[in-house]
C-alpha cells in the first residue's frame, strides 16, 4: 500500500512537470529575448528578463505569447534606448527566432537603422516610429505586413520604396514627419489595400496631388497630406476616393477654386482640412447636399480672394457638426450673416468664424444652443451691440475655454457677471471694440484666465480689487489705450503667475505700487503714456526677471535706482521723456541689452562707458539730454549697433574714425551738438539700410500658446491610434522696437520690420567745417541725409548723383559755392531738396522731380538762375557785383580789405579831382594810376 501511495505521488509530480514544460515559452525564444536585452547594452527597461525570478518568458514585461501554443507574437520594445551614438544600428537577425511574431514596436528609440534585412514571414505590424532612421529599411520580404509606422525619423530618401510596393496587405503606412522631398512615386498606386496613409510635414514639394498614383487607392479611408508644397489645384480624380472619411490637405501652395464635382461624390468624409492654402474663387456648400457625417470643416485660407456660400436649406449633419472652422473668406454675400445652419447645432465644440465679414449684432444664441462649446472666434468682422446674454446661460458654462470677439464694434459694458457664467475661460480677448465702463468685479472669478486682452477700448475707472485678487493664473494682461486710472496694482494684488503687463496710455497716476511685487514672475512691465509720478522705486530690482521696462512719457523724476543692477535678463530699457537725472548706474548689466531708450531726460556728464560691453545693442538714443564731452572711441565696440541717436546735447570736438567701424549703423543722428572739424572721409563704409544689413532681431519677440484640442480618434483595428485634433494660436508681441528720426522736414516714428528699410543721417546744426567728402555719395541706400547748419564749403559732391535710395536731401545753411550738378535728376525718389542760404550759382537742374521743387528750396542763393525761379540764365546775369559780394561774402578778412580798398579808392579819386582842378598837366598820369590801383585790387578780392 505504502508504494503504491510513492508510486501515485511521483507520477503526479511528472505530471506537473510536464504541464510546466508545457506551459512554459519557447527555449529558442527566450534565448532570442536575452540576446535582444544584450544588444540594447542591458537596458534597465529589460533589466526583469532572465533575472531569475521568471523562467517563463511569456511572463516577461514586454512580451505577449499565442495561448495556444505559446510562441511570442508580440514584442513591445519602445522607449528602451537612448544611444549617445549617431550610428546605433539593430541586427535584424536578432529577431529570426520569432517565427510567430506578428506585432513588432521599436518606436522611441534612437535606431538608425538594422544590420541585414528584418524577415519575418508572419509579421503585420511594425511601429518603427521616433528614431533616427535616415532610409527606409529593406522590408520586402515581410509579406504578411499590414501597418507600418514610420513616422517621426530622418527619411530623406525613396530607396527601398519600391520594395513596400510589393507588400499587397498593406493597409497603413505612415511617414509623417520626415525628410522626404520631391514627388511621390507613382508605384504607390500599387497599394490597393490601403485605408491609412500619411505624409505629414516633410518637403514634397514637386508636381500636384494627381502625381504618385494617389487617385488609384480606391480603398483610402484616411489621407493626411499636410504641411508640405504641393502646387495647383486639388485633382478631380480625388473624387474616386469614395470611402474617404479623413482629408487632410492643409499648409500646402494649393491655388485655383475647390472643385464642386470632387466633395459633391466624398459622401462619407467625417474630417476636412483645407486650410492655410491660397484657394480662390467662390465655393457653396451644396457640394456637401448629400454628406450627412461631416463633424471637422476647416477652411482657414491665406488669401482673401474667396467667397463662401454656406446656405444649402437641405443640408443637415448627422451627427451634428463638432468643429466649423472658416476664415478669412467672404461669407454668404451680400447678407453676410453667420450661417444659418448653425441655428440648429447644439453640439458645436469649436466655432471659428474670424475675418468672414459678418455684419450683425452679436450672437448669443451660439451661447445658449452649445452648451458644450469650447472655443469661440469671430474676431475681425463687423459684429456690433453690446456683449449681453440673458437668463438662458446665466447659469455656468463650464466648458468655454477661449473667447475671442476682438477687432469688431461692439459697444455697451462688459456683461457684470461675465466671470460667473463662464468659469473656465482661459483665454478673453475683446480688444479693439467700443465698450465703455469699468471692468467688473466678477473678472476675479475666473480662476482658470491665463490672457485678458481687453486694449483699445473705453475702459474707465480703476481695477477692481476682486480682479487683481482673484486671477491667481494670469499670465498676460493687456489693457493699454483705455481710460483706466487709479494705481497700476493695488498693494493687496495676488497676480502671482503674470509675465506680461501692458497698461501704456491710460490715466494711472501716482507713484509705482508695490503691488507689482506679487507678480515676482514678471517679463515684460509697460506704463508708458501714463501720468505716474515720484522717483523710480528701489525695489523694482526685486524683479529680477524683467526683460523688458518701458516707462516712457510719465512724470518719473530722480536718479535710475542701483537695484536695476539686479536684472540680469534686462532687453529693452526705455525711460525717455521724464525728468530723470544723474547718469547710468555704472553696475548696470548690459550684457543682453538690446535697446536702450532714454531720450529727453535730465542725463549729465560724458557717454557711460560701461555701454562698450553693451555688444548686443542695436539701439542706443540719448537725445535731448545734457550729456558733454567728445564722441568715446570705444564706441566702435557696439558691433551690433543699428540705431545711433544722440543729438540735441553738448558734444564737443571731431566724429572719431571709429565710429565708422559701426559697419550696420542705418541711422546715425548726432545733430544740434557742437561737433566740429571736418568730417571722416570713412563714413562711407557705414551700409545706411543696405539690403544685405536684415537683422531680424528688430522683429519683437513673441508671448503666446498653442491651445490643442483632440476632438476626433480614430482607432484602426486597435493597433494605431490616430488622433485628429486642431491648435489655435495666440500672439502677444513683446514691445516693437521704434525709432524717431526726423526726415521730410517732420519726426517720423518707425517700427518693427520697417527698420530694415529706413535708413539715415542728421548731422545738421553743428560746427563741420571743410568740403563735403566726396565719399559720402557712395551710401547709395540712404534714404535721408541732413548736413544742413554747419560751415561747409566748396561745392556740392558730384557723386551724390550715386544716391539712388534718397528721400530727403538737406545741404541749406553752408558755405557751399560752385553749381548744383545736373546729374542729381537721376535721383528719382527725391522728394525734399534744400541748398537754401549757400553761394551756389548757374543753372538749377529743370527736369522730372526737379520740377516739383518750389523756390524755398533756393532762396539765399541770389547767383542761381533758371525758369523755375523765374530767372534768366544770361550771361550778364550771372556776372558779381561788389554789393553781390559784400552781400554773400562770409569771410571776415575779405570784408575788412573790401572797405578799406573802397575808402582808399574814394580818396583816391577826391585827391584825383583836386589834382586835377588845380593842376591840368598830371591830371592824365594821375587817372592812369588810379585806373591801375584800381584793377589790382579787384584781383585781389576775387
Amino acid at each position: 500500500m505504502e508504494n503504491r501511495c510513492v508510486f501515485c505521488l511521483w507520477i503526479l509530480l511528472l505530471s506537473c512537470v510536464v504541464v510546466i514544460e508545457v506551459q512554459g515559452c519557447d527555449e529558442e525564444e527566450r534565448i532570442a529575448l536575452l540576446r535582444l536585452r544584450d544588444a540594447f547594452n542591458g537596458t534597465t527597461a529589460l533589466s526583469s528578463w532572465g533575472d531569475g525570478k521568471e523562467t517563463d518568458c511569456c511572463m516577461w514585461e514586454r512580451v505577449n505569447c499565442d495561448q495556444s501554443n505559446h510562441h511570442v507574437i508580440q514584442l513591445s520594445l519602445a522607449d528602451i534606448w537612448l544611444s549617445s551614438s549617431d550610428d546605433f544600428f539593430l541586427n535584424a537577425s536578432l529577431f529570426l527566432p520569432f517565427r510567430e511574431l506578428q506585432n513588432l514596436s521599436l518606436r522611441l528609440n534612437t535606431i538608425r537603422g538594422f544590420h541585414e534585412v528584418l524577415n519575418l514571414s508572419k509579421l503585420q505590424v511594425l511601429d518603427l516610429s521616433s528614431n533616427w532612421f535616415d532610409e527606409i529599411p529593406s522590408l520586402g520580404l515581410l509579406r504578411s505586413l499590414r501597418i507600418l509606422n514610420m513616422k517621426q525619423n530622418d527619411i530623406n530618401t525613396w530607396s527601398h520604396f519600391e520594395e513596400l510596393t510589393t507588400l499587397k496587405h498593406l493597409e497603413l503606412l505612415n511617414f509623417a514627419f520626415n525628410d522626404l522631398s520631391g514627388k511621390i512615386p507613382q508605384s504607390l498606386g500599387s497599394l490597393a489595400s490601403l485605408k491609412f496613409l500619411s505624409f505629414q510635414n516633410n518637403w514634397l514639394i514637386s508636381g500636384s496631388l494627381k502625381d504618385g498614383g494617389l487617385c488609384k487607392l480606391r480603398k483610402l479611408e484616411e489621407l493626411d497630406l499636410s504641411v508640405n508644397a504641393f502646387e495647383g489645384r486639388i485633382p478631380l480624380c480625388f473624387g474616386n476616393l469614395t470611402s474617404l472619411r479623413t482629408l487632410v490637405l492643409k499648409q500646402n501652395h494649393l491655388t485655383g477654386p475647390l472643385p464642386s464635382d470632387v466633395f459633391s461624390t466624398l459622401t462619407s468624409l467625417a474630417y476636412l482640412s483645407l486650410s492655410l492654402n491660397y484657394f480662390e474663387g467662390s465655393f457653396s456648400f451644396n457640394s456637401f447636399g448629400n454628406n450627412s457625417k461631416l463633424e471637422i470643416f476647416e477652411l482657414d485660407n491665406l488669401i482673401s480672394s474667396m467667397t463662401i456660400d454656406t446656405e444649402n436649406p437641405h443640408w443637415m449633419p448627422q451627427p451634428q457638426i463638432k468643429v466649423f472652422r472658416l476664415t478669412n473668406c467672404k461669407l454668404n454675400e451680400p447678407d453676410k450673416n453667420l450661417p444659418s445652419f448653425l441655428l440648429k447645432q447644439r453640439e458645436l465644440r469649436v466655432l471659428d468664424l474670424r475675418h468672414t465679414g459678418v455684419r450683425e449684432i452679436f450672437p448669443t444664441w451660439l451661447l445658449i444652443n452649445n452648451s458644450n462649446l469650447e472655443f469661440l472666434s469671430l474676431a475681425g468682422n463687423f459684429l456690433t451691440g453690446p456683449f449681453t446674454y440673458n437668463n438662458h446661460i446665466q447659469s455656468k458654462n463650464g466648458y468655454l475655454s477661449w473667447l475671442d470677439v476682438s477687432m469688431n464694434q461692439i459697444q455697451g459694458v462688459l456683461p457684470y457677471s461675465i466671470g460667473v457664467s463662464f468659469p473656465n475661460l482661459t483665454l478673453l480677448n475683446m480688444s479693439m471694440n467700443a465698450i465703455q465702463g469699468g471692468i467688473p468685479p466678477s473678472m476675479g472669478e475666473l480662476k482658470q484666465l491665463q490672457l485678458l486682452d481687453l486694449s483699445n477700448n473705453n475702459l474707465s475707472g480703476e481695477l477692481p480689487k476682486e480682479f487683481v485678487q482673484g486671477c491667481i493664473k494670469l499670465q498676460f494682461l493687456k489693457l493699454e489705450n483705455n481710460n483706466l486710472q487709479g494705481q497700476v496694482l493695488p498693494t493687496n494684488s495676488n497676480l502671482s503667475s503674470l509675465l506680461y503687463l501692458r497698461l501704456e496710455n491710460n490715466r494711472f497716476s501716482g507713484e509705482l505700487s508695490r503691488g507689482l511685487l506679487n507678480s515676482m514672475w514678471l517679463e515684460l512691465l509697460d506704463l508708458s503714456n501714463n501720468s505716474i509720478t515720484g522717483e523710480i522705486p528701489d525695489w523694482i530690482g526685486n524683479l529680477s526677471g524683467l526683460s523688458s521696462i518701458i516707462l516712457s512719457n510719465n512724470f518719473l523724476r530722480g536718479p535710475i535706482p542701483m537695484s536695476f543692477c539686479k536684472m540680469k535678463e534686462l532687453s529693452f530699457l526705455d525711460l525717455s521723456k521724464n525728468k530723470l537725472t544723474e547718469t547710468i548706474p555704472a553696475c548696470l548689466d548690459v550684457s543682453s541689452l538690446r535697446y536702450l531708450h532714454l531720450h529727453g531726460n535730465e542725463f549729465t556728464g560724458f557717454l557711460p562707458k560701461l555701454l562698450s560691453e553693451a555688444s548686443s545693442l542695436v539701439t542706443l538714443d540719448m537725445r535731448d539730454n545734457n550729456l558733454s564731452g567728445t564722441l568715446p572711441t570705444w564706441i566702435s565696440s557696439l558691433s551690433n549697433l543699428r540705431f545711433l541717436l544722440l543729438g540735441g546735447n553738448q558734444f564737443q570736438g571731431s566724429i572719431p574714425s571709429q565710429l565708422c567701424d559701426l559697419r550696420n549703423v542705418s541711422m546715425l543722428d548726432l545733430s544740434s551738438n557742437h561737433l566740429s572739424s571736418v568730417l571722416p572721409s570713412c563714413l562711407h563704409k557705414l551700409l545706411f539700410g543696405s539690403k544685405t544689413t536684415f537683422n531680424p532681431m528688430l522683429e519683437p519677440r513673441v508671448y503666446g500658446w498653442t491651445r490643442t484640442w483632440g476632438l476626433r480618434t480614430y482607432l484602426y483595428e486597435s493597433q494605431i491610434q490616430i488622433d485628429i485634433y486642431l491648435e489655435s494660436d495666440y500672439t502677444a508681441s513683446d514691445e516693437e522696437e521704434e525709432v524717431e528720426f526726423i526726415t521730410k522736414s517732420r519726426s517720423e516714428s518707425y517700427k518693427g520690420n520697417i527698420l530694415n528699410y529706413m535708413s539715415g543721417m542728421d548731422l545738421s546744426f553743428n560746427n563741420f567745417t571743410g568740403p563735403i567728402p566726396q565719399e559720402i555719395g557712395y551710401l547709395s541706400d540712404i534714404h535721408t541725409l541732413n548736413l544742413s547748419n554747419n560751415h561747409f564749403t566748396s561745392s556740392i559732391p558730384t557723386t551724390f548723383s550715386n544716391l539712388k535710395q534718397i528721400e530727403c536731401l538737406d545741404l541749406s545753411h553752408n558755405r557751399l559755392n560752385g553749381q548744383i550738378p545736373q546729374d542729381l535728376i537721376e535721383l528719382n525718389f527725391l522728394t525734399i531738396f534744400s541748398v537754401a542760404f549757400n553761394n551756389l550759382s548757374g543753372r538749377i537742374p529743370d527736369k522730372r522731380q526737379f520740377l516739383t521743387f518750389e523756390n524755398i528750396s533756393y532762396e539765399g542763393n541770389p547767383l542761381l538762375c533758371g525758369q523755375l525761379l523765374g530767372k534768366s540764365c544770361s550771361s550778364s546775369s550771372t556776372e558779381p557785383s561788389s554789393e553781390t559780394i559784400i552781400q554773400n561774402n562770409d569771410d571776415p578778412f575779405k570784408e575788412t580789405f573790401l572797405w578799406s580798398f573802397i575808402a582808399s579808392y574814394s580818396v583816391a579819386f577826391i585827391a584825383s579831382v583836386v589834382v586835377f582842378l588845380c593842376c591840368t598837366d598830371y591830371s592824365e598820369r594821375l587817372l592812369e594810376y588810379v585806373r591801375a590801383k584800381f584793377i589790382v585790387s579787384l584781383s585781389n578780392v576775387s
